[in-house]
């Protein structure tokens, strides 16, 4: 049972769905939490199966180039544990399908298809289309993540007033921002394992020179437009999550951009997890405090 559990939760990508479902509910607290909390969680859940399945059907396509990179070889379409067949892009089919009907459910429609974009761009821009043939990947890939945070805002908006507000908006561009420098710190990490794969990212096509100063130039601009919701109505406590958030991924990005090291890429991964983790905080904790009050 236990196996079969972690078999699934690797198929569907459940720790990247997560950081999914937790941008939607992000999304949802920025608006000031229109939506009940059973609303919301299911609203979640739902973005969590459209993410899990962009990213099985990711796995099932990818798993070719999955036996090539030694952080993806046991995956298991990868390993031969599953083997393809039509079966599988059905069921990834309708679990998309069932997860959108979850959406609209408690969401509404203009929800609903921001969640189908977000999975779309995954699954069909992202791993189809461009992860193999451009350095503008996981540039263009981003989008996913930033079409949760607009569904959940769009499905928490007020019924009569403005679907979304400045500050999902904002969010939204710095999540934009902040998925390039994640892949491309792990890409300068694991370097060899893109090279045989030959995946195009920017740290394996380009010299130091070159990915340094766009690294950290993508970490400046995400850590300046965090801050920029506090004109539109975010407290100090976010605002001190963002900033500390922030500044340590800007550091870590300046290390980055001087020095090559595998220890400095994956330092610089592991910040960026940790700018995301600070920024969702701060908007939890801040909502939070303003309801208190």
């Amino acid at each position: 049972m236990t196996a079969a559990l972690t078999m699934t939760a690797s198929i569907l990508k459940l720790r990247i769905g997560s950081f999914v479902a937790l941008a939607a509910l992000v999304g949802i607290l920025t608006t000031g939490n229109a939506m009940g909390w059973v609303e919301s969680a299911v609203f979640a859940l739902a973005v969590l199966g459209a993410s899990g399945a962009a990213g099985a059907y990711n796995q099932y396509y990818e798993r070719d180039l999955d036996r090539k990179m030694a952080r993806t070889a046991g995956r298991p379409f990868a390993r031969g544990t599953l083997k393809p067949g039509a079966i599988w892009p059905a069921s990834f089919l309708a679990l998309l399908a069932g997860s959108l009907f979850m959406a609209w459910s408690v969401g509404g429609t203009l929800a609903t298809l921001l969640v189908f974009c977000g999975a779309a761009t995954y699954a069909w821009v992202y791993t189809v289309w461009l992860k193999r043939r451009s350095v503008w990947n996981v540039v263009i890939g981003g989008a996913a993540g930033s079409f949760s945070l607009l569904a959940g805002a769009a499905a928490a908006s007020e019924p009569y007033g403005p679907v979304l507000g400045p500050v999902p908006i904002l969010l939204s561009v710095a999540l934009f921002l902040w998925t390039p420098p994640h892949f491309w710190a792990l890409a300068a990490a694991r370097g060899e394992d893109y090279r045989r794969a030959g995946v195009p990212m920017l740290p394996v096509v380009t010299e130091h020179a070159l990915w340094g100063p766009v690294i950290f130039g993508h970490v400046v601009a995400l850590a300046a437009i965090s801050l920029l919701p506090l004109l539109y109505g975010m407290g100090p406590v976010y605002g001190l999550f963002a900033l500390v958030g922030g500044a340590h991924f800007v550091h870590q990005s300046w290390r980055l951009m001087r020095s090559a090291e595998r220890k400095v890429a994956m330092a610089t991964f592991r910040a960026s997890l940790l700018q995301f983790a600070l920024l969702s905080l701060g908007v939890f904790l801040d909502r939070a405090v303003t309801w208190a009050l």
